[in-house]
This record gives structure tokens, C-alpha cells and sequence, in this order.
């Protein structure tokens, strides 16, 4: 294992601090941040991303930020081939990388190198599957998944159209249902020596940050920023605008609900997020959990933390 390219991850749910703590853990020990944020690739999306500034990269080279226009579609697999990339221009400067982010399912196709694209896209099945959907509503596709892998059923929600038709599509390929290739492709072995830090916090903290964020997005003009992305030509229909943020201010944009109610939505949505994500990270074989808590929410004592377990697993030379 310890043959293996050294890889830092720092992942949990959303507004547990990870940016501020990996920040100050790349400038102890000169590592540079791939991000694995499914929002903060697109260009234009800021405050509803939460991207990090100038200022709070401290000098740290970040990489993945702002690399996509808001038309593009972006994925796993894309996530994958971006940061493999960026993994090896940082090995070539004789650093580590750390990958922060709260995307799970990035970071663990990543890890264990999962190729879920292997049967390739049947494009004009997607597209009879996307009219049903705009036709019939999310509900039915989401119906048909469940008559056919209800186990990917209970795992998607609804309203991820994108990751149904996805479902429905490789039933349709190869006749077999994703979950189980999924749960195939989970037990590979890692490509990296990696320490995988999970940053955990209580949950009703966790949930009065996520208010506070949302507010402080509000206040910064998230509402101006997404009338700007529509002004440029970004479409409701856009992988980008199904960002929580901007999916729940749209609407409002268009009068079809007020402003505290897209505040309520996106605040709920983002709840709704961070519980589904911690469900991820407990099915996640060999992470490092730290939890705020048991550090006083000190990043310095986390650091130290993260630091003595990189140790162990040959991450650092020392």
C-alpha cells in the first residue's frame, strides 16, 4: 500500500468548516487543494457555491475552481479525468495533493478509480427518457426506476433527474441495475495510499451554520447572481442550475413563489443535503472521522490530528 501515490481527502457534510481547515493544513505542510465541489467548477457561480475568494486560499494553489462554463455538463467521470490530472502536475512539483470537497461520490470514484461510463451513453434512449420527463413529471421516471432497481430508487431522489435517466439508461444497456454494479465497483482497491478525513459536527450546529450561510448568501446577492446567469443564457434545464442555491431561486425570480420562500426551500434543501451526506460517509469503508467536537473546534488541533495520521499511513516522509 505504501508503494502507492500518496493522496490527502478532506470531505463531509456542507458547512462543517472544511475550507477553512484545509486551507491552514495545506500552508503547515505546502500542499495544494484539487476541489471536489460539484458547483464551484462553473464560472459565474459564486456566492450560491460558497467559493472560496483570493483571500481565503491564503496563497494555496486550488485547483478545479471556475474551469467550466455554465452550459457544461459535469460529472463524475469528468471529475475524475480533471483530477487525475491535476493529481499528477502536482506529483511532478514533488507535492501532495489534498482533495476537499462534499461531493462523495467524486471523491470515491477517484479513489478506487470506479468506471461507471464503461457501457458508453445511448443518446437517443436518454433523450426519450428526458421528453417523458418533461412530459410526465420527475415522479414517473422515478416510478419506472423502482419497478426496475429499487434499491437505486430508495438512493436517488426524485428530483435528480440527471442520475434516473442515468439508472434507467444502464438498466436499458446491459439489463443489469447500477446499484449493483455500484456496490461491485465500491469494493475495488484504492489507486492512492490515502488518509480520507471525514470532518463531522453536530448535527443542530451543523444545521445553524447552514441557516447562517444561507442568509449570509442572500445578503451578498445570491438573487443578483442568478439573474445575471439567466441574463447570460443559462437555462433552468442546465446541470449548473440544479445547484441548491440557484434551482430554488429561480422560481422566485420568475414570481412563481416570495423571497422567504425560496429562502425556506433552499435553507431546507441544503438540510436535506448534509443528512443525505453523512448517510454516505457511514457506508464509506476506512475514513478517519473528526469530529469538532472532541478538538473544541479548534483547526489547529484538527490539523495536528490530520497530520499524526498522515504519519501513520506513510503520507509524509518524516
Amino acid at each position: 500500500m505504501i508503494n502507492k501515490p500518496p493522496l490527502i481527502i478532506l470531505s463531509g457534510p456542507t458547512a462543517t468548516g472544511k475550507t477553512d481547515l484545509s486551507v491552514l493544513f495545506a500552508m503547515q505542510h505546502d500542499l495544494e487543494v484539487i476541489s471536489a465541489d460539484s458547483a464551484q467548477v462553473y464560472k459565474g457561480m459564486d456566492i450560491g457555491s460558497a467559493k472560496i475568494t483570493e483571500e481565503e486560499k491564503r496563497g494555496i494553489p486550488h485547483h478545479l475552481i471556475d474551469v467550466c462554463d455554465i452550459c457544461e455538463d459535469y460529472s463524475a467521470f469528468r471529475f475524475k479525468e480533471m483530477a487525475s490530472e491535476a493529481i499528477a502536475d502536482i506529483y511532478k512539483r514533488g507535492k501532495v495533493p489534498i482533495v476537499v470537497g462534499g461531493t462523495g461520490f467524486y471523491i470515491q470514484a477517484l479513489l478506487k478509480g470506479v468506471n461507471f461510463d464503461d457501457e458508453g451513453p445511448d443518446e437517443e434512449y436518454r433523450g426519450s427518457l428526458q421528453k417523458l420527463a418533461e412530459l410526465n413529471g420527475a415522479g414517473y421516471l422515478h416510478e419506472r426506476l423502482s419497478e426496475v432497481d429499487p434499491e437505486s430508487a430508495d438512493k436517488i431522489p426524485e428530483g435528480n433527474v440527471k442520475r434516473v435517466i442515468r439508472a434507467l439508461e444502464y438498466h436499458h444497456l446491459t439489463g443489469k441495475k447500477i446499484s449493483d454494479h455500484n456496490e461491485e465497483e465500491s469494493k475495488r482497491e484504492p489507486e492512492f495510499n490515502a488518509a480520507y478525513f471525514v470532518l463531522m459536527d453536530d448535527r443542530e450546529l451543523m444545521y445553524e451554520r447552514i441557516d447562517k450561510r444561507v442568509d449570509k448568501m442572500i445578503e451578498a446577492g445570491l438573487e443578483e447572481e442568478v439573474r445575471t446567469l439567466l441574463e447570460k443564457g443559462a437555462d433552468p434545464s442546465f446541470v449548473s442550475m440544479q445547484a441548491i442555491g440557484y434551482k430554488e431561486m429561480i422560481p422566485y425570480i420568475k414570481g412563481e413563489y416570495s423571497l422567504e420562500e425560496a429562502v425556506y426551500n433552499i435553507k431546507l434543501r441544503t438540510r436535506h443535503f448534509a443528512k443525505r451526506q453523512v448517510s454516505w460517509y457511514k457506508r464509506e469503508p476506512d475514513v478517519i472521522y473528526i469530529n469538532r467536537g472532541d478538538f473544541e473546534g479548534d483547526n489547529n488541533k484538527m490539523s495536528d490530528f490530520m497530520y499524526r495520521e498522515c504519519l501513520k499511513r506513510g503520507i509524509f516522509n518524516e
